[in-house]
């Protein structure tokens, strides 16, 4: 078979999954037609070292207008007064803020991986663990974050910096109360909103940006763009710093491709349509978590204030390897995950964490998301 046939049979392969698939992977949304088109347009061709007004290369005037636009659309979504959108992932936006401010072996402070943390929080097999003198903090057995606990641990470790968010904690954050725990222990706070930013952007969770001195987030997720991720904030005098840490202090040349699409996205989430999907998001989230109480299922926290929920797998004698592969095997996708006071190796764990984001944007509704998570419970009950 000719190369080219074979490539694009493997693109109709994944077109016909993601058709024929519920996708509950709470970090994996569908992007629209205007963001996939723009990814993919002529903007790929362009290398754009530098910033707006300050390129490298020479050919860069349309270059310039789409960053600042997407620079001046994302300030407006999330009333920030500074960002940067070349980081290609969240992870490299969050590589980048600590290189801005931090030094090799400067104590940081972020959720523990097996608590709901991401693996750029401190985690040891990452470079933010390898880098740094990496402490963490973790929730308690009922699965909440326990302000108080991270104020002793912040006390203890003294550090440098504490990173607030995770990838799996199904409960609005208080940001306020790391505010003053960053400003009691002297630390500066990064608010990594990866997973709730679209949320954030509609207002049906609270916004990290009047709390933290820096804020990362991914672009696709909640917020349904291209996949990247951005960097925002307030205070002029960290703009140098930020901006010589994402180039050339840990990136080459801009993906000007997604730069793009994420304008186009930001944009979109602008709209109202686009509230009313952050609205539907939460709420279908949180009647799945009433049929899963119903049948039976624990859930870490008891509920969701977000797009996700993770299930307490523990005493159906299941792991989340083994739910999450009978799950795909029926035509739905979750991904396994950690529990509080999981006893089971990341491999197998003892929970699965579901999201709703991409079935909303596919136009579920609360009664849908009832029906599926009644069949869920059906197949895991097997």
């Amino acid at each position: 078979m000719h190369t080219a046939t074979i490539i694009r049979t493997i693109l109709e392969s994944e077109e016909k999954r993601q058709s024929n698939t519920v996708e509950l992977i709470a970090s994996e949304n569908f992007a629209s037609d205007a963001v996939r088109y723009l990814s993919g347009s002529v903007f790929t061709n362009k290398y754009a070292e530098g910033y707006p007004g300050k390129r490298y290369y020479n050919g860069c005037e349309y270059m310039d207008e789409i960053e600042s636009l997407a620079i001046d659309y994302l300030c407006q979504l999330y009333g920030s007064s500074y960002a940067n959108v070349q980081p290609h992932c969240g992870a490299n936006a969050n590589t980048a803020v600590y290189l801005a401010f931090l030094k090799p072996g400067d104590r940081i402070l972020g959720m523990d991986l097996s608590a709901g943390g991401h693996l750029s929080h401190g985690a040891p097999v990452n470079l933010s663990g390898k880098w740094f003198e990496a402490h963490s903090y973790g929730v308690d057995e009922d699965g909440f974050l326990n302000m108080e606990k991270v104020r002793e641990r912040a006390r203890e470790v003294k550090p440098h910096m504490i990173v607030a968010g995770g990838s799996a904690y199904p409960r609005q954050i208080d940001w306020w109360a790391f505010r003053n725990i960053a400003d009691e222990v002297g630390a500066l706070l990064l608010v990594d909103m990866s997973h709730t930013s679209g949320l954030i952007a509609t207002r049906v969770m609270e916004n990290p940006i009047p709390f933290a001195d820096v804020v990362t987030s991914t672009t696709h997720k909640t917020l349904r763009g291209p996949r990247g991720g951005v960097i925002l904030w307030n205070r002029e005098e960290y703009t140098r710093k930020i901006n010589s840490a994402v180039f050339p202090g840990s990136q080459g040349g801009p993906l000007m491709n997604q730069i793009a699409a994420k304008a186009q996205a930001f944009h979109e989430a602008m709209q109202y349509d686009f509230a009313l999907y952050g609205q539907n998001v939460v709420l279908n989230a949180i009647e799945m978590c009433k049929i899963f109480s119903e049948r039976g299922y624990d859930l870490v926290t008891g509920g969701t204030d977000s797009h996700l929920l993770l299930v307490d797998l523990r005493k159906h004698h299941l792991s989340g390897r083994e739910a999450a592969d009978r799950l795909e095997k029926n035509g739905i996708t979750v991904n396994k995950n950690s529990v509080p006071g999981d006893q089971r190796s990341f491999v197998e764990t003892s929970g699965i964490r579901i999201g709703t984001a991409a079935m909303t944007t596919r136009g579920y509704l609360k009664s849908d998301f009832r029906t599926l998570t009644h069949r869920i419970c059906d197949i895991l009950d097997e």
